[in-house]
């Protein structure tokens, strides 16, 4: 009995065995959603109080105390609409937060405002020319906001029956004459009888039964909403978007908002219509991506949008556009902007450059700023002063944080240090390589020691410079 008990245990144990070697068990893990870090990822807005003074740091920013309160000014002027037709200057050196105060403007704007970036090389291309680039993104920044009071019909599919005829042409195949569509609602039910053409949208959307649907009553547009919620489960992950079932009537009148820019206006009507014929087709496969759009078009849509705000169909909403590196644009563009600035149809334009007296771009005069004087006239200039070290510090911790980068005392005001004796973007720039540096030793935050090895393996501008002074001779001129 002893031996048979043991041969028992034995037999077990080699199951067990077996059965561990054959079944893996793995963890599973959370998905998290990862958010790439940019260069102004921390910009939220300009930290400004409800009495527009501006906090010493607030909304990701610090310091620039008289520029971030000159720019609540201007976002307050935009709102109101009174600034459109008018351009600003920010001005000062590198790394000062120029581009971060533009941005901070289109955040407090929010995103119902067009905000345009753009630079100032962007405008030289081989398509199309520099006139019609600016014009663009000018357009791109001037919003258009439609109301429109549609008849719909809104529910949720309860019956989808196509009716299917003999082909008048002859043949075996059939035809479907029309489709009977039953849509119901909180309130009631209608069955439709909807025309053929519109039935192969209904199968271009793959709407079934069970489905929410939106169907304007003069251009025959279906939209499918989403799967009614009754049918949902209870699956962590779902490939449908469930929706509530809608309430009042199935045919009822809805005021539509549609925001778009004049930009997109003109791109719609600068598609040509091309036929089916070959000479069309091949017409459209020679054609270039990038279309000039004339003059005359523009004007006759301008037209259009006049009478439109007139008759209370559309709201104009002047925009903002942000032009970096403005002194990379020549005289040809200045000359050009200075006239759009004056413009009946002109949006915002904020300009941004860190040079002092430079040439402007395609003639041997020097100016302020790389702009024209005539330019400059028309521009209100905010400076920006450069970053003390206990601003840096702030700087560098709230990057820090944004980066989920742990940094000792001491580590921080040795970066600050950098940032001081070189430029802020450099010392921000070495926190990820100091990063792997201590996770390589064992660390999760990043000490002094991680901070002066990776400066001794990277050169900073200035330290380049003076490499390049004492050993010209050594590279090719």
């Amino acid at each position: 009995e002893r031996k048979k008990k043991e041969r028992e245990r034995e037999r077990e144990r080699k199951m067990a065995e077996e059965g561990g070697q054959g079944v893996k068990i793995g963890e599973v893990k959370n998905s998290v959603a990862v958010q790439r870090v940019a260069a102004h990822s921390h910009v939220k807005g300009l930290g400004l109080s409800p009495d527009g003074t501006a906090e010493e740091a607030g909304g990701g920013l610090v310091g620039q105390i008289k520029a971030r309160e000159a720019a609540g000014l201007v976002v307050d002027l935009i709102r109101s609409k009174k600034m459109a037709g008018k351009a600003v200057l920010l001005a000062g050196p590198p790394a000062t937060g120029k581009t971060a105060i533009a941005l901070a403007v289109s955040q407090e704007l929010g995103r119902k405002v067009p905000f345009c970036p753009i630079v100032g090389s962007e405008i030289y291309s081989s398509e199309v020319k520099k006139t019609e680039v600016l014009t663009g993104a000018l357009r791109r920044s001037i919003g258009i906001r439609l109301k429109e009071i549609k008849e719909v019909y809104e529910g949720e599919v309860v019956e989808l029956t196509p009716e299917e005829t003999e082909n008048p042409f002859g043949g075996y195949g059939k035809t479907i004459s029309k489709v009977l569509l039953t849509l119901r609602t909180a309130k009631g039910s209608k069955q439709l009888r909807l025309d053929p053409s519109i039935y192969e949208s209904i199968q271009k959307e793959k709407i079934r039964a069970g489905d929410v649907v939106y169907i304007e009553a003069n251009s025959g547009a279906v939209k499918r909403v989403g799967r009614y919620d009754q049918y949902a489960t209870e699956a962590d992950l779902e490939a449908e978007e469930y929706v509530p079932l809608p309430k009042g009537d199935v045919h009822k009148r809805k005021e539509v908002v549609q925001d778009v820019t004049l930009h997109d206006i003109d791109m719609a009507n600068a598609q040509p219509q091309g036929g089916s014929d070959i000479m069309s087709m091949m017409g459209n496969l020679i054609r270039t991506r990038r279309t000039e759009i004339t003059e005359k078009l523009r004007l006759e849509i301008n037209k259009i949008v006049n009478k439109y705000i007139e008759d209370g169909i559309a709201e104009l909403i002047p925009g903002v556009l942000f032009i970096d590196e403005v002194h990379m644009l020549d005289q040809e563009s200045f000359t050009y902007l200075a006239r759009a600035v004056e413009s009946t149809l002109a949006p915002i334009i904020v300009l941004a450059t860190n040079r002092g007296i430079a040439r402007v771009r395609g003639t041997d005069v020097a100016s302020p700023h790389g702009i024209p004087v005539d330019l400059l006239d028309r521009l209100l200039i905010i400076r920006t002063l450069p970053y003390t070290i206990t601003e840096m510090k702030q700087i560098i911790n709230i990057r820090a944080a944004v980066e989920k980068t742990l940094l000792d005392d001491g580590a921080l005001v040795k970066l600050a240090e950098i940032g001081d004796s070189t430029s802020l973007r450099f010392a921000i720039q070495l926190m990820t390589p100091a990063r792997i540096t201590a996770a390589a030793k064992g660390r999760e935050s990043i000490a002094v020691d991680d901070v002066e090895e990776v400066e001794t393996l990277f050169y900073d501008a200035k330290k380049s410079a003076k490499v390049l002074q004492e050993q010209g001779e050594k590279y090719l001129a």
